[in-house]
């Protein structure tokens, strides 16, 4: 059996914060704005492969109220929906993720971004494609007040 999911996040950018994409700190005079390192490529991983097992999304799981998770790393939270998913008999089959923003630059970025991802979800880097894209100036990513993700997710049975 197979499932699918999709994940989509949002923050904003704003000063004084540190820039996490993909589990990687990448320098930027902004970073983004949130309860935990606001890593939007990882929250929408996580969400996709919570979603493929409607098993809700991150805010239940790791909601924004609960001290816990304020400033946590958003890999570590990765890890633990990977126990979820392997609990519930099930392993990550490909992930494929796009991250929107205007800037910085994302290229140089992305292949630890997908090593991060693989190591986290507990699968080969060869199962992570990490893309990213502007909006040409439009829209909050195009104007640089945010960065948005999209991710899918196929999980497998694993039993």
């Amino acid at each position: 059996m197979i499932r699918i999911g999709h994940g989509y996040d949002v923050h904003r950018l704003t000063e004084g914060r540190k820039l996490i994409l993909g589990g990687v700190e990448i320098p930027h005079e902004k970073g983004l704005l949130g309860h935990s390192d606001a890593d939007v490529l990882v929250h929408a991983v996580m969400d996709a492969m919570l979603g493929a097992l409607a098993l809700g999304d991150i805010g239940k799981l790791f909601p924004d109220t609960d001290s816990r998770y304020e400033g946590a790393d958003s890999i570590a939270l990765l890890k633990m929906v990977t126990e979820i998913i392997s609990e519930k008999g099930f392993c990550v089959g490909n992930i494929d993720c796009t991250v929107i923003c205007q800037s910085p630059k994302l290229a140089p970025h992305i292949e630890k971004m997908r090593e991060n991802i693989a190591a986290a979800a507990d699968c080969d880097i060869s199962r992570i494609s990490v893309k990213a894209t502007t909006e040409e100036g439009l829209g909050f990513t195009g104007t640089g007040e945010g960065i948005a993700a999209h991710a899918v997710c196929i999980l497998e049975n694993s039993v």
